[in-house]
């Protein structure tokens, strides 16, 4: 995989495209789809990729096209290689959202203490 790469940092989404040998917005939803690819973005605006974002997607269009996988079936099989990252916990227990919330509101107490007591001075 890593042997068809150009020598550069970072590739533009036309060169990823031709790479990876998928449409340019089948790159952009992949983005959506998994948390380990995230361009960033040039000055201009335009999506620049590592080196790592296109061995990724190379490892995405093999699990999905060769091996027939489901986004969510290569999301899990990439999560379970080390190189998606975990889903954030949806399933917080409501005690659990509580206690966040009330170790948010004292520190928000505590800064608000702070800025009142800095301007004071």
């Amino acid at each position: 995989m890593r042997a068809q790469l150009p020598a550069k940092l970072y590739y533009r989404i036309g060169e990823v495209a031709g790479i990876v040998g998928v449409e340019p917005h089948v790159l952009r939803y992949w983005e959506t789809e998994f948390r380990s690819i995230r361009p960033q973005k040039s000055a201009k605006g335009q999506r620049v990729y590592s080196r790592r974002d296109v061995e990724t997607l190379l490892k995405v269009k093999e699990l999905l096209y060769s091996h027939r996988f489901t986004i969510a079936g290569a999301r899990r099989k990439l999560r379970e290689g080390g190189i998606e990252p975990p889903a954030p916990d949806a399933g917080a227990s409501h005690e659990e959202v509580q206690r966040m919330r009330t170790a948010l509101v004292e520190i928000r107490t505590e800064v608000l203490a702070l800025m009142d007591e800095l301007e004071r001075v």
